[in-house]
């Protein structure tokens, strides 16, 4: 029984961050620095994202030429 104003004192707490327009590090907003967090571990993971990558051209050797006429 005294464990529940513990848990619901631990769960409010860990509700509260910062917003996403808040004012965060270095001068851009939290949304903003994890935004950057997340483009600087996919550039260290080397991969990009899926739109990020045109799509495959038809060599000429994989289009059928058209018929002379």
């Amino acid at each position: 029984m005294t464990r529940s104003p513990v848990l619901i004192a631990l769960a409010l707490l860990a509700a509260c961050g910062k917003a996403d327009n808040e004012p965060g590090p270095g001068g851009v907003t939290v949304g903003e620095a994890r935004a950057l967090d997340e483009a600087a571990a996919m550039i260290e993971q080397q991969r990009l994202p899926p739109e990020a990558i045109p799509a495959p051209r038809a060599t000429p050797a994989q289009t059928k030429p058209k018929p002379p006429g």
